[in-house]
């Protein structure tokens, strides 16, 4: 979420695993901000420039976040291949997106990416809530539903970080995750927006009950060990749940793509055999009418001789064909000259020949 401090979360969390000789990839997504405070291996920026976008398109700031992001995800590909080689040197792959929730959950861009990542890897989303902004029920119950639409969205092991706890302490938070503390919390609240937070809160229960929270304070550090517990919670999440399905749905979509090839495969063999079929019947022939068009296919370029004979014309000697008409053509035409000598020339004189 904009100004939750993520960015200096994923810089508190590059720290934190530099200094655990264990230095991540990172990657910033995030083709609006003006100054990276860590140093990221890939950067849209690079690739994009966001105003430049802007001028182009004639865009505004939204606009120009999420056309930057679909200008990038088509070469995405390439950022996996950067992953997948980097993968046995780096244990983890640090993403920070665009803080708008519309920007990159909502986008098409934010998709693609999302489903490259988490098919080709474990993927966990991290919801970073600035938790001092978040002390009036009503906008605690807007960002929990918020994080509620990312994780139906996504479709991925979820982890809401509490952040700035140095400000205030998250535990208020997690009470009001249980229904009866959060109505004594919403019942000293008279805006007419109160019933529907109350109702609301009774549909996320269950979002409760399996959600992943930890607090943490970017700007001290505190509390990331606490997060790596989540974290590694997250992964076999991933590992026992998530990745089935996804070879499931992999595995799915390869029959479906074997199954159209094979009915393609099936209907030109049908044309095949039916011109062939035809073409023969037409010239009489019953032992190639038989054969099918996969016959067909195998009968030419046999080792045979005398089959490649008979069924290549390019085997053909045409010098003696054309010798052995020439004869015969030229002996009817001298003779057909002689009696046309002998008609034309007059009694007497063929009487003198004779």
């Amino acid at each position: 979420m904009a100004g939750s401090g993520k960015t200096t979360f994923v810089q508190r969390l590059a720290a934190h695993l530099h200094g655990q000789r264990c230095p991540p990839y990172v990657i910033n997504l995030d083709p609006a901000v003006h100054d990276l405070p860590f140093p990221a291996n890939i950067d849209i920026r690079d690739t994009v420039k966001y105003k430049e976008v802007m001028k182009q398109y004639g865009l505004g700031p939204n606009g120009g976040i999420v056309t930057s992001l679909n200008l990038f995800a088509t070469r995405f590909g390439q950022v996996m291949k950067f992953i997948e080689k980097r993968q046995n040197a780096s244990k983890y792959v640090v993403i920070d997106t665009p803080g708008q929730i519309e920007v990159f959950t909502w986008s098409a861009s934010g998709t693609i990416i999302t489903e490259a990542l988490a098919s080709s890897f474990p993927s966990v989303v991290v919801y970073v809530m600035d938790t001092s902004r978040s002390t009036n029920p009503i906008t605690f119950m807007s960002n929990m539903l918020y994080a509620c639409s990312i994780l139906y969205k996504t479709k991925l092991p979820f982890i809401v970080v509490m952040n700035k706890t140095d400000v205030i302490d998250h535990s208020f938070a997690v009470e009001w995750m249980q229904v009866e503390t959060f109505q004594d919390a919403l019942n000293q609240e008279t805006s007419y927006v109160s019933n529907l937070t109350c109702s609301m809160s009774l549909v996320l229960d269950e979002f409760y009950s399996s959600l992943k929270v930890v607090g943490v304070s970017a700007v001290l550090g505190t509390g990331l060990d606490g997060f790596f517990v989540q974290l590694s919670k997250a992964v076999d999440e991933y590992e026992r749940e998530y990745r089935p399905e996804y070879e499931r749905l992999r595995k799915t979509l390869e029959k479906a793509q074997n199954k159209q090839k094979r009915e393609q495969l099936e209907h030109l063999w049908k044309d095949m055999g039916s011109v062939f079929v035809q073409g023969n019947t037409l010239a009489g022939s019953d032992d190639a009418s038989a054969m099918g068009p996969s016959e067909l296919i195998l009968t030419r370029g046999t080792p045979d001789e005398e089959e490649e004979r008979q069924s290549d014309t390019d085997d053909i000697d045409h010098e003696v064909t054309e010798e052995s008409h020439e004869e015969p053509a030229f002996r009817n035409f001298m003779q057909e000259m002689r009696m046309k000598y002998q008609r034309s020339i007059k009694p007497s004189e063929r009487d003198l020949q004779k």
